[in-house]
């Protein structure tokens, strides 16, 4: 430990000494300070540093390194990280993984310490110091919004981790396959004489419409059954529930007589809407425009007509993350850095009818 080191508690210039930089550039670390640049990977080097040392600015994790001098201490306390604070309430597709991740915990012994959004855990520092406040073991990321710079920092923490529907994070990930199904869907609304297919999802971990998985399966299917793709007929809503709803009648006014005659939605909350718009102009589901969509919720059997979808095992999901993470603070070794679970069609009437000329399934 550093020579500043005063009843076992570190200081700036521990930190410092350790890394090989100037007191300063600890400093505007752990203080978030941006008002100039510091290396990444100095960044994560005065973090880990911190962490080595013991270095907490505030009372609560003191005490926490102090308990630590006697020797290694398992909260059984694990952290949660979503991608927005709807998905901590009664959310349709991710309150299904958050009960089977915390079902799996409770049965091993383990508790939810917090679920926080990116934006409340917006700095290192912050982050830094909600692991040690809650004096948690583990953490589990959900969703792709997680800051670049915060995963490095996680990574590079002794933390066990595990990501869920985190696409491109470089941590362990249990998700389903998302281009594989979403081609099964497409594929289903060609095999019932569908050439006029369109879509409606949102962005993906770039930001970027083509670097969603699930747009990327509509692409593929597309093009290995030679069908032209129509760019009129894409609508990101950027995961707007409302912007579904508004953009799909704005699709049907301009294109009256050259509107799909299928739409291939990204998640039921977007169809959903979509639906809506195409009865409201008075449009009939399937026989003038087919809809199939993914993750099955609940909802999706009650529309009107029934939504077809693509099953994903939301709750299986959650405690394969949890077996995953426990796994880690077990020290067992993940054999892939990607879990995939299977997914199913659950075929509905808004989706079967066949047209003429339809190729035999």
């Amino acid at each position: 430990m550093g020579k500043g080191v005063v009843n076992g508690l570190s200081t700036l210039k521990d930190i410092a000494e350790l890394v090989g930089v100037s007191v300063s550039t600890v400093s505007r670390v752990i203080n978030n300070d941006t008002s100039r640049h510091v290396n990444p990977d100095t960044k994560i080097k005065v973090w880990n540093a911190a962490r080595e040392l013991g270095y907490e600015p505030n009372e609560s994790a003191r005490r926490l390194v102090r308990n630590q001098k006697e020797g290694p201490i398992m909260s059984k306390k694990i952290g949660c990280i979503v991608a927005s604070t709807q998905l901590r309430d009664d959310h349709p597709y991710f309150s299904p993984i958050l009960t089977g991740l915390n079902r799996k915990l409770v049965e091993s012994g383990y508790s939810l310490a917090f679920i926080h959004t990116p934006e409340e855990v917006n700095t290192e520092m912050v982050l830094h110091q909600m692991i040690h406040n809650h004096y948690i073991d583990g953490l589990v990321i959900i969703g792709d919004e997680m800051d670049q710079a915060l995963l490095d920092y996680i990574k590079a923490t002794s933390l066990a981790v595990v990501g869920i529907s985190a696409s491109g994070s470089g941590i362990p990930l249990v998700d389903y396959d998302r281009i594989s199904a979403a081609k099964a869907a497409v594929h289903h609304l060609i095999a019932q004489g569908h050439r006029k297919i369109g879509f409606v999802g949102g962005q993906g971990h770039t930001g970027e419409l083509k670097s969603e998985e699930r747009y990327q399966g509509y692409e593929f299917a597309l093009y290995e059954a030679g069908i032209p793709l129509d760019p009129t007929w894409i609508i990101n809503t950027r995961w707007q529930v409302d912007k579904s709803y508004e953009c799909m009648t704005d699709l049907l006014e301009k294109h009256q007589g050259e509107a799909p005659t299928a739409m291939f939605a990204a998640s039921d909350l977007l169809a959903i809407p979509a639906m809506r718009a195409v009865i409201e102009c008075n449009l009939r589901i399937p026989e003038d425009i087919a809809f199939i969509a993914m993750d099955n919720i609940d909802l999706a059997q009650y529309t009107s007509p029934p939504l077809s979808s693509v099953h994903v095992p939301k709750a299986e999901i959650g405690m394969v993350a949890a077996k995953a993470l426990l796994d880690q603070l077990q020290g067992e070794s993940i054999l892939t850095t990607k879990i995939l679970l299977p997914h199913e069609m659950i075929l509905r009437q808004s989706s079967i009818f066949s047209r003429a000329g339809s190729p035999r399934p």
